[in-house]
């Protein structure tokens, strides 16, 4: 009998690029003690509150970027100055983790499908399913993760931390942010919907200027 192995991923694969799997992978992080240092150093990413980066209006690649991207965009978030606010952010706030903002739209497929009030039943929220035990850790009383902004600050900035926790194996950091570490389900889900759908010349995808 041959394996199913092969088949179930595929499958998998498929319905992460089809996008039909909205809430089924919710980020379920785990709470781990941290160091003085650490904690520090991500409550003062979070609480940067610096206006979005206003560079979309001078720079031609960046505005391909968004034209691009809002347009793939558009069949799940209609109302397109919305669509192109939530774009911008997840741009800046992406780069400013130094991620690529096309993991991020692929991260955002899986856990929430871009629903921005989406609720786990392990009690992620948001867009990016960051679980309610940051706010104490790393933010503050305020910290209202269904806020656009701060949910993708505190998504970001968590998939960093576990990122430079494992010296950059974007799997093993995957895993950590899905509460699934070590399991390859998640992060080849992430993966998919990052390549399938969100991919773009990476000549443009960080340009800066």
């Amino acid at each position: 009998m041959k394996s199913l192995r092969p088949l179930l991923l595929r499958g998998l694969l498929a319905l992460a690029a089809g996008g039909s799997i909205t809430g089924a992978q919710a980020g379920n992080q785990q709470y781990e003690p941290l160091a003085a240092s650490v904690q520090a150093a991500l409550h003062a990413a979070v609480a940067d509150q610096a206006p979005l980066d206003p560079s979309f209006q001078r720079s031609p690649e960046r505005a391909r970027w968004l034209a691009e991207m809002s347009n793939r965009l558009a069949r799940r978030i209609p109302d397109e100055a919305y669509r192109s606010e939530l774009l911008r952010a997840i741009h800046y706030e992406a780069t400013r983790a130094g991620l690529d903002p096309q993991l991020v739209l692929g991260l955002i497929q899986v856990e929430s499908g871009f629903k921005k009030y989406a609720l786990s039943t392990a009690g992620a929220r948001g867009y990016m399913q960051v679980m309610p035990f940051w706010t104490k850790l790393i933010g503050n009383e305020e910290s209202n993760l269904f806020h656009m902004r701060t949910n993708l600050r505190f998504g970001c900035t968590i998939l960093r931390h576990y990122l430079d926790i494992e010296k950059g194996d974007l799997f093993r950091a995957l895993g950590r942010y899905n509460g699934s570490l070590g399991k390859a389900e998640y992060p080849n889900l992430v993966r998919a919907a990052w390549e399938r759908n969100w991919s773009y010349p990476a000549s443009l995808r960080l340009a800066q200027n």
